[in-house]
């Protein structure tokens, strides 16, 4: 064991390909510039104005209702949550609509599924189909936000929503028999209309989703207990997700899921969730395919990311491939944090991953690896559609309490090459690397063994 690891360590302490040429980060400045924040008509409209009671009791959602709908007739503005503790169902934003939440503002969603009926075009896990609304909701609509420095509290616990999820040998009141049926749907590629789901099938609603959308804002707001995904945006273009704090720990609380979306940017968050901090996907097997919309030029800068299993990760509902994704100057560190960056998806889900980009980031502690590459994930080889990563660079990652640097797992017919790690350090290294069918150099490292006390 202890051979195999100093031959892991030192046969990966060599200088082979060239550093990543510059123009790689110089498309950065091109895609900010397409990426600007909706503005707002400088009116408000206040929820209180339309008969909201801020006492965490009385349900507001008609008056929110009526407030964006006078906003939205105006020609748009702020749809202000002042300052109290606000019970309301579902919120579906409009053109023109800035969700503004006041200081001190809480706007507290109801856990009852019944408010989230009538059932929305969605996605679930990448599949298309109509289910319970998202709990902010927005489709086919132009210049929507939501901003301040309120909270939203999905108020999800093991008594609600997040029981759907189901354990082990659980059947009753879980999702697993409705994401199955899901599952076969698509496959069989029955129409979208067809594929209804509600009351009884459990499938959990994202917290915010922008769906169709241009030009989105979310901005400030803190996010808690969420029944599933945190922020959302679907096939979305011109999308700035900057200074959120996320703490959410449920089942499959992924933090940010962008999907099929063009031209994104992530900054200055705070990520600690119970699943991927931010979570890049395109659709998932046959849906992935016949949507065929990739996510791109997606950028991630200055966030801190703890609790999750990857910092950034591509996949796995990535079946529409992606690509130009640039991640810079990020803090992430935690005992429950499971690698950096991470790619995974199957010879099922398939997708060209490419052009991915990260450097100058702490990593202070992981459980696992710097990077895992698994296409292995779940159905791992048994499919058609091989997956592809190539062009994956990383750049001056400092890791403190690295468990192992690398941990890539490829099979015989999928494509794992040009990844490369540059000029980084990795310390307290106790386990050896993992690569599987994979072309992955390091180059002008430093690697430092666990050295007990």
């Amino acid at each position: 064991m202890k051979k195999q690891f100093l031959l892991s360590v030192l046969g990966l302490m060599i200088s082979l390909p060239l550093r990543a040429a510059p123009s790689e980060w110089d498309q950065v400045p091109e895609i900010l510039a397409r990426i600007v924040p909706p503005q707002f008509p400088a009116r408000d409209f206040v929820i209180t104005r339309y008969g909201a009671v801020g006492d965490g009791k009385a349900d507001c959602g008609g008056a929110i209702r009526k407030a964006i709908a006078a906003c939205a007739e105006a020609g748009g503005g702020r749809v202000v949550v002042p300052a109290g503790d606000f019970l309301t169902g579902p919120v579906h934003l409009l053109s023109g609509v800035n969700l503004h939440l006041e200081t001190n503002a809480v706007l507290r969603f109801s856990t009852d599924p019944q408010a989230y009926l009538p059932a929305v075009f969605t996605r679930f896990e990448g599949i298309e189909c109509y289910n319970y609304s998202p709990l902010i909701y927005a489709f086919e609509q132009k210049n929507v936000a939501v901003t301040g420095a309120g909270m939203l509290d999905g108020q999800a616990a093991e008594s609600n929503w997040l029981a759907w999820k189901g354990q082990k040998n659980k059947e009753d009141g879980t999702q697993k028999a409705a994401r199955a049926r899901l599952v076969k749907m698509m496959e069989a590629n029955t129409p979208v209309a067809e594929r209804r789901f509600g009351a009884g099938d459990f499938l959990r609603p994202s917290f915010v989703e922008f769906n169709r959308c241009q030009n989105v804002l979310i901005e400030g707001v803190r996010i808690r207990r969420s029944p599933m995904w945190e922020l959302h945006p679907l096939l979305c273009t011109n999308v700035t997700v900057r200074g959120v704090d996320i703490v959410s720990h449920g089942a499959n609380n992924d933090g940010c899921d962008p999907e099929s979306c063009t031209d994104v940017l992530i900054e200055g968050c705070l990520f600690d969730t119970g699943d991927d901090c931010i979570a890049i996907k395109s659709g998932r097997n046959a849906d992935g395919r016949r949507v065929g919309v990739p996510s791109q030029n997606i950028v991630v800068r200055n966030c801190t990311m703890r609790d999750g299993h990857g910092g950034v990760t591509i996949g796995s509902e990535i079946s529409g491939s992606c690509s130009n994704v640039f991640v810079e100057n990020c803090e992430m560190s935690s005992p429950d944090l499971t690698c950096a960056l991470r790619l995974k998806s199957n010879a099922m889900r398939g997708g060209v991953l490419q052009n991915i980009f990260m450097r100058n980031v702490k990593v202070g502690r992981v459980s696992d690896s710097v990077l895992q590459i698994d296409f292995l994930y779940e159905e791992g080889a048994r499919g058609s559609f091989n997956p592809v990563a190539r062009n994956i660079v990383m750049e001056n990652i400092q890791g403190a309490d690295i468990p192992r640097v690398l941990n890539v797992r490829g099979f015989p017919g999928a494509s794992i090459r040009g990844v490369r790690i540059y000029n980084s350090t990795f310390r307290q290294i106790k386990k050896p690397d993992v690569v599987i069918d994979a072309d992955v150099t390091l180059v002008d490292c430093k690697l430092e063994p666990y050295r007990p006390n």
